[in-house]
C-alpha cells in the first residue's frame, strides 16, 4: 500500500475507535464516520469494504448503497 491509502486507513481507523469509545456497541453512520476521518465517502468506501473483507467491521449499506452504518466487530 502506498503512504496515501496507509495515511487514509489511519485516519479511517482512528475516527471509528474515537466513536466507538463514546457510543459502544452502536453502529456509526457513514456520513459522521466521513466527517470525523477527514475522508471523502469515495475513499471512505474503499477503506471500509477493505476493512469488511478483513473481518473487522460491519458495513450495512442502506437502498442504494449511497447511506449506512458501519460498527467494529470485537473479538
Amino acid at each position: 500500500m502506498d503512504d496515501e491509502v496507509m495515511a487514509a486507513l489511519a485516519a479511517l481507523l482512528e475516527a471509528l475507535a474515537g466513536i466507538e469509545a463514546e457510543w459502544p456497541d452502536k453502529p456509526c453512520s457513514l456520513a459522521k464516520l466521513s466527517k470525523q476521518a477527514g475522508l471523502p465517502m469515495s475513499v471512505l468506501r474503499r477503506q471500509l469494504t477493505l476493512l469488511e473483507e478483513a473481518g473487522l467491521v460491519a458495513l450495512t449499506l442502506d437502498d442504494g448503497g449511497v447511506t449506512g452504518t458501519v460498527r467494529l466487530i470485537r473479538e
